[in-house]
């Protein structure tokens, strides 16, 4: 049977010897000896706050660079790519759920789910027809048209601003789907009700699936659940 902890040409992430850090008042380093996922997986990463979640996501997502070590994201080491290179693969292989929705208050929800295709060709060519392709995942999602059409994303619910952020990860059908403590402002009920829907989404397009949360109540849900404690280290320090 193969160590999911090993990484292979199966996986969706293969991190190797990583090491990062960056300075200012408060030092921090992260390293990373071995993780993986594998494609089509769901992953549930558990860590409490300044644990290095943020961290660890920003370098699967090629935010950031690693000072050694390699981060492969569907067989590509984003340490080899250039700034602008690495915005362009995230843009085109990686669908975000940021945990506050990050959506463009005074456009529409219309809008802000056709925002990443701007920035990412092959993932809009997949599309077909963007605007159709959006509307049909909103229709899935339980939004109506005129609401998606018209509204600016400010006057939506919570509830409403989650589906459009998962519509905005979704559109263009990304392999990777990162969710960042996607569910910390949703009661138990809605909590619940958010992954039945992300779930079905994920499976239904055949992507790989990373959430981070510190509520471990979650972790039933996904095939795997990580302990960022078991899988990476941390070091702060004031300086001098």
């Amino acid at each position: 049977m193969t160590d999911p902890s090993r990484p292979t040409t199966a996986d969706a992430i293969a991190i190797s010897n990583l090491r990062f850090a960056w300075g200012g008042r408060r030092r921090f380093g992260l390293a990373v000896d071995t993780f993986s996922v594998r494609r089509g997986e769901t992953v549930f990463l558990f860590g409490e706050s300044g644990s290095g979640k943020s961290t660890l996501l920003s370098l699967v997502c090629g935010v950031n660079k690693p000072a050694s070590g390699q981060v492969e994201v569907d067989g590509t080491d984003l340490g080899a790519l250039r700034g602008a290179a690495r915005d362009r693969f995230r843009a085109e292989r990686i669908g975000v759920i940021f945990q506050m929705f990050n959506l463009l208050p005074y456009a529409s929800p219309l809008d802000n789910i056709l925002l990443p295709l701007h920035f990412a060709p092959e993932r809009r060519q997949r599309c077909g027809d963007p605007r159709a392709a959006a509307l049909d995942l909103t229709d899935t999602l339980g939004l109506s048209r005129s609401l998606i059409e018209h509204a600016p994303a400010a006057d939506l619910s919570v509830g409403q601003q989650q589906r459009v952020a998962v519509a905005r990860a979704l559109i263009g059908h990304p392999p990777l789907i990162i969710a960042d403590e996607p569910t910390s402002a949703l009661d138990a009920g809605a909590q619940s009700a958010f992954l039945d829907l992300l779930f079905e989404r994920v499976q239904a397009f055949g992507a790989t699936l990373v959430l981070v949360s510190h509520d471990a109540r979650l972790a039933t849900r996904f095939d795997r659940e990580v302990s960022l404690s078991d899988i990476a280290r941390t070091h702060r320090e004031d300086a001098a």
